[in-house]
């Protein structure tokens, strides 16, 4: 068996069961049983060792190239052989506050399904030990493995959006705080937030399509009583994009108010420097009369000149000092 293969079996009446070693021999006994499946499930293959299995499953080339390079968008897409449908589950880092995209393919044919992971996020092993738990559901074939992966994927995109929601509000709460100056570092903060909110909307939001796609009849290899459970994954896909919707647009108004209120912290700066250069001005212009050494200067031979000026200028900037802080310049 290739090292890739994380997990091979047969599923019969709902129930895992013993087979051969070789996923060529399990998949013929499978296919000869006639009420049985074989899922069997890879992690980041090469090409030299996705070729065998391929090339066993009948797998068409396009599909084996998107699994292959990975890097593709949720979709779902029909082959004479095959269905193939790529989902992307997500990881939010909270520390980092980091929005990690995975891949996970899936190919659907007579009695198998193949299941390709890409990167992280994606939960399979926890889908086969529900599934497996559930005999009721497995008796639906190989589309009950894409309805329990799918729906295993979504439920984690709405817990992902809560977090999200978490974390927002408290930047919400930082971004409002009274005397809050760390004015670059929480732009930056804000503009990151918005890029991972940005990776999450391009993992779920084109996943409504193919959930679209599979709650309608006449798509070959799903099983004709599954519309139900897909249209349940459809509600919570729903759900997960409105959420992500929403913290997009209020992530942008909090950047905006951040701006704002930037501006009017410059602003306030910009009056504060001008009154004091104001105030400072009015000596300095008298200072500067006074000190041009002309021989007929206003009162320059009276005793109490000097004095006179200072009171003068003290007066001056005193007032101007009262004018500005009336205002709310100071």
């Amino acid at each position: 068996m290739l090292a890739v293969i994380v997990d091979c079996a047969i599923y019969r009446d709902g129930r895992r069961t013993e087979g051969p070693s070789d996923f060529s021999d399990a998949l013929g006994e499978a296919r000869a049983s006639g009420d049985a499946f074989l899922w069997i499930g890879l992690h980041e293959p090469t090409e030299d060792e996705f070729a065998h299995v391929s090339e066993e499953f009948g797998l068409h080339p396009l599909a084996v190239e998107d699994a292959l390079k990975a890097h593709q968008r949720p979709k779902l897409e029909v082959y004479d052989d095959s269905l193939f449908v790529v989902l992307k589950p997500v990881v939010y880092e909270p520390r980092s506050d980091t929005v990690s995209a995975g891949e996970l393919m899936v190919f659907i044919g007579d009695s198998f399904v193949v299941t390709v992971r890409h990167g992280v996020g994606a939960p399979l092993h926890d889908v086969r030990q529900r599934l497996e738990a559930e005999p009721a559901v497995l008796r639906h074939g190989p589309t009950s493995v894409l309805y329990a992966i799918s729906d295993a994927v979504v439920d984690h995109y709405i817990e992902i959006a809560a977090e999200l929601q978490v974390d927002l509000e408290e930047m919400e709460t930082e971004v409002f705080a009274p005397g809050a100056r760390d004015t670059r570092n929480m732009a930056a903060r804000i503009y990151t937030f918005k890029r991972q909110v940005l990776e999450f909307r391009r993992a779920a939001g084109p996943l409504a399509a193919p959930m679209a796609r599979l709650t309608g009849t006449g798509v070959p290899f799903v099983h004709e009583h599954s519309q139900p459970f897909f249209r349940d994954v459809s509600d919570h896909l729903t759900r997960a994009n409105e959420q992500v919707e929403g913290l997009d647009r209020l992530v942008s108004d909090i950047l905006s108010a951040h701006l704002a209120q930037t501006g009017v912290r410059q602003n306030d700066d910009m009056r504060k420097i001008s009154a004091w250069a104001a105030m400072a001005a009015v000596p300095t212009m008298v200072a500067g009369v006074y000190g041009m050494n002309f021989e007929h200067m206003p009162e320059l031979r009276w005793p109490w000149a000097y004095p006179a000026v200072v009171l003068l200028m003290a007066g001056a900037v005193v007032g101007l000092y009262r004018l500005f802080k009336h205002r709310g310049w100071l």
